[in-house]
This record gives C-alpha cells, sequence and structure tokens, in this order.
C-alpha cells in the first residue's frame, strides 16, 4: 500500500487498519486544523467558540430561549452549559430572566453589549470561513456538506429526514 498524505502528516509508519479509520483520522485533522484557528479569533474577544455559539444562537433567535433549548441547538455537545452561561452573564453577554409560568425553566437572552460583540465578530468570521474553505469551489463544497449530512445521518438515525415516496 503507498503511503498517503496523512499516513505522512502523523508520520506514521504502518499504513491504517481500514479505509474508514482513514476517512475518520482525515476528519479529526481537519476539523482539529480548521477548530484552533477560530478558537484563535474567538479568544481575542474573550470567548470559546462554545460561548459564541451560545450568543448567535440568541441573537439568532430575537427572543429569550430556555437553557435546554439552548443547549439542544449548540453545534458540539455543551456539558456545562449552565457554566457557559455563567461565565456569560459575568462579562454582561447575556441575561437570565426566571420563567413566571414555571419557576425552574430559566430563560437566557443576549445583551446589547453581547450584540456588539457578534457585531464586532461577523466579518472576521465570515473571512475566516472563507479562507479556511478557499481551496473548494461550490460544487465541491455541496458536495461535502452532503457527505458530512450523510455521515451525521448514519449516527442519528432518528434524526435522518425521511423521504416520502409517492
Amino acid at each position: 500500500m503507498s503511503t498517503n498524505r496523512l499516513q505522512k502528516e502523523l508520520k506514521k509508519r504502518d499504513g491504517f487498519a481500514s479505509l474508514e479509520q482513514e476517512a475518520y483520522l482525515n476528519l479529526a485533522r481537519t476539523h482539529d486544523q480548521l477548530h484552533i484557528r477560530f478558537e484563535r479569533l474567538f479568544r481575542e474577544h474573550g470567548l470559546t467558540p462554545a460561548q459564541y455559539n451560545i450568543l448567535r444562537i440568541l441573537r439568532g433567535e430575537g427572543t429569550p430561549l430556555p437553557i435546554l433549548e439552548i443547549a439542544g441547538r449548540t453545534i458540539a455537545v455543551v456539558p456545562g452549559i449552565t457554566g457557559l452561561i455563567d461565565r456569560l452573564e459575568k462579562a454582561g453577554l447575556v441575561k437570565r430572566m426566571r420563567s413566571t409560568e414555571d419557576r425552574r425553566v430559566i430563560f437566557v437572552e443576549v445583551t446589547t453589549e453581547g450584540e456588539g460583540v457578534l457585531n464586532k465578530l461577523d466579518k472576521p468570521v465570515a473571512d475566516l470561513e472563507r479562507d479556511l474553505l478557499k481551496a473548494l469551489d461550490r460544487d465541491e463544497l455541496r458536495l461535502l456538506i452532503g457527505l458530512l449530512e450523510k455521515v451525521r445521518d448514519g449516527v442519528n438515525p432518528e434524526k435522518a429526514p425521511t423521504t416520502l415516496i409517492g
């Protein structure tokens, strides 16, 4: 078997155990290289990627959301969502309100200051996304999106879209 690019990057002497292993490791390596660049950008603004994601969710909704709803919408699973929201609140980027109908439910909304931070990040984030994916043309981007959705459908078959045949 010939040596491939990832094998060289990882300085892996032997080949991969399977094509699936090679694909997974390529995906993990690519994610890591993209993610670190976003971490650096967000760190300049005092945020983590998870905190940025929470702020974007809240801004996109436009109305306060329950904490569990926010957790269900995040890009990556957030085990410590309460702690993340605590830090965002301490920084003045979000505020909490207890539900008047069910005191157990806590709503969170983005503050004007939080929106300001997001507004400052809009262009740099869009520029970074473009820069990191510039090697792919529009058709390749659509193909990549479709392939990644197909992988997620295999991982979460209950969330896969159903096709109606009629």
